[in-house]
């Protein structure tokens, strides 16, 4: 299993969480980093499960991500005793789904469909935002490798976005409006994160 930094000490989290609260982003992102340990630690529960480690991981950032844009310091707990619960509840719906993530889905697979129900697969999607994508990847791979690095070179930010934008691991594909919402940033903002997780995508699959 990959290893995570070190989490952040009392005082520290309090420092990064006031930081937050007043709108800074790059404390948010120190705060999610700093918590990956909690992930691993939790997937370890779960080791027994049948599920691939890499996913477990993944799922568990989803709700390390959930914790902290929720979190209410002036509770008083440490985000730690929230963010465990949240960790753990992603996993847990992860072990009930109904619908279990194919880790040899074509890129040709369908995804979902379109307002006009016309089908809508995952290269098609990634050929509207990146035509440089597509160019370089081998048009027979597929979701294994691309489902294996997402969390190893993206942020958990985005990681987040990707992941519900292309609606991976079970989740329903969210708009870029959407997911502005849930992550309480503009909707340039959003777009801005997608287009760099899929060049460092792009990097990776050339």
């Amino acid at each position: 299993m990959q290893s995570f930094p070190q989490p952040l000490s009392a005082a520290q989290e309090t420092v990064y969480l006031r930081q937050y609260q007043n709108g800074d982003m790059h404390a948010r992102d120190i705060l999610i980093e700093r918590n990956l340990r909690l992930v691993a630690h939790i997937v370890k529960k779960y080791m027994n499960s049948g599920k691939e480690t890499d996913e477990m991981i993944s799922v568990g950032i989803v709700g390390l991500v959930k914790a902290v844009n929720t979190y209410n310091f002036e509770k008083g707990s440490r985000l730690a005793t929230y963010a465990a619960r949240c960790i753990d509840n992603e996993l847990l719906m992860l072990m009930r789904g109904d619908r279990k993530l194919s880790r040899e889905v074509s890129l040709y697979d369908p995804i979902g469909t379109d307002k006009e129900g016309n089908e809508i697969t995952l290269l098609s999607i990634l050929e509207q935002e990146d035509e440089d994508i597509i160019d370089q990847l081998d048009k027979k791979q597929s979701l294994r490798k691309l489902s294996k690095i997402l969390s190893k070179v993206l942020t958990p930010r985005e990681y987040f976005v990707v992941i519900r934008r292309y609606g991976l691991y079970g989740h329903h594909e969210t708009t870029q409006r959407e997911l502005a919402e849930q992550l309480n940033i503009s909707r340039s903002y959003v777009s801005r994160i997608e287009k760099k997780a899929l060049e460092k995508l792009r990097l990776q699959l050339n």
